[in-house]
């Protein structure tokens, strides 16, 4: 790993409210670019500038939900964060407890067959952890009335009425370094589509946050191409910094082949976001191809493992601990990274999801590196 994690972000540096309450507009943002270990500073609205014709941009079309429900585990209030639905019907959840800011705070997990009260009717009871022996994820049973059968009752359907649930009660996930809740809209990407079956991300997949319709249309009109991919993302570990767990992806039909033309023509392929790259890269085989594909994946991405696909990665600014460092490395290296950071603190970017956006880029425009042979994956439980 790199030096990184002897780095402070102070604060003042946490984006507390979006970019169009701070400024003019979502794009209104920084943007720092790494070549090799090389720096520049821009502002996102240059994007468009600093890509070529024939790049691919790869995004994750997943809608954010309003993923956070107030309940009550016997007499304490707990804030619910619905985090994966399961083949088995059940969802991981993570229980936190509210603070007197209006965010939440980590608790103690469990206790198995622990049953929150939920509004409208419905009842979750926790049944076990999402890994053995860690306490901050649990599987649950979730039960939801149907709407007509109780006071309050919601919308039925898909993943047991939570979509439902979650419609009419929730609000989005959000954590200390923000100032106050914002609308669900502020949680959308341009790119983001409504799921048939109401699923979507825990925690909004926020790189693709400062593009507009006007940046996008001006990165096709000078030869950009899009190639959609879908993750919902689960619930982040925001105090701990764990691994991701298995999550839901696709990968089209479409969106394989335009990757597989673009890299054969000399196209680069940039991944908008840790999340598009992550299902890129379950889609690609040894042999550096990419097939459509879609179910779970628990692929972390990793120096060692590498980059088989992608050459860049635009994405927002990781805590100096943050396991999506990993793949950064992976794709730029761990000098290019320290040196990024480095700039980022002293310049004072903005950190998380409303803040500035690093884009790394290859050093040159010649070759690819040879894709390597490792391939790292979770241990957890795929469900």
């Amino acid at each position: 790993m790199t030096v990184l994690g002897a780095l402070r972000v102070p604060d003042e540096l946490s984006a507390r409210v979006p970019a169009e309450v701070r400024g003019r507009g979502r794009d209104d943002v920084r943007l720092l670019v790494s070549r090799g270990v090389s720096v520049s500073h821009h502002a996102f609205g240059e994007l468009p500038g600093l890509l070529r014709p024939g790049d691919v941009l790869v995004v994750n079309t997943s809608p954010t939900l309003a993923a956070a429900v107030g309940g009550r585990l016997g007499a304490a209030p707990v804030v619910v964060h619905f985090s994966t639905y399961g083949d088995d019907g059940r969802w991981a959840v993570e229980l936190r407890a509210p603070d007197a800011r209006g965010s939440t705070r980590p608790r103690a997990g469990g206790p198995v067959g622990g049953v929150v009260r939920l509004p409208g009717g419905a009842r979750l009871v926790l049944e076990e952890p999402l890994v053995p022996g860690a306490a901050r994820l649990w599987w649950a049973s979730v039960s939801v009335p149907a709407a007509g059968s109780v006071p309050g009752g919601v919308p039925g359907g898909a993943a047991g009425g939570v979509p439902g649930l979650l419609a009419e009660y929730g609000r989005p996930i959000r954590y200390g370094y923000t100032e106050r809740d914002q609308p669900l809209a502020a949680y959308q990407t341009v790119f983001a589509r409504p799921s048939p079956d109401g699923a979507g991300s825990a925690e909004m997949p926020s790189a693709g946050r400062p593009f507009t319709a006007g940046t996008v249309a001006e990165l096709v009109s000078r030869g950009v191409r899009f190639a959609p991919v879908t993750l919902h993302t689960g619930v982040a570990s925001a105090e701990a910094h764990e691994p991701p767990y298995p999550e839901r992806f696709a990968v089209p039909a479409a969106t394989a082949w335009l990757v597989n033309a673009a890299r054969a023509g000399g196209g680069r392929i940039v991944g908008v976001g840790t999340t598009a790259v992550r299902a890129l890269e379950s889609a690609a085989g040894a042999d550096g191809v990419v097939r459509e594909a879609a179910g779970w994946t628990d692929l972390v991405v990793t120096p060692r493992r590498g980059v088989r696909i992608v050459d860049g990665l635009l994405t927002g600014l990781h805590e100096p601990r943050a396991s999506h460092l990993l793949m950064l490395e992976a794709v730029a290296g761990a000098e290019a990274l320290d040196r990024a950071y480095t700039e980022a603190l002293r310049r004072r970017y903005l950190w998380h999801e409303f803040g500035d956006v690093h884009l790394l880029l290859p050093e040159t425009t010649g070759g690819r590196p040879s894709p390597s042979t490792h391939t790292e994956h979770c241990s957890r439980n795929r469900r």
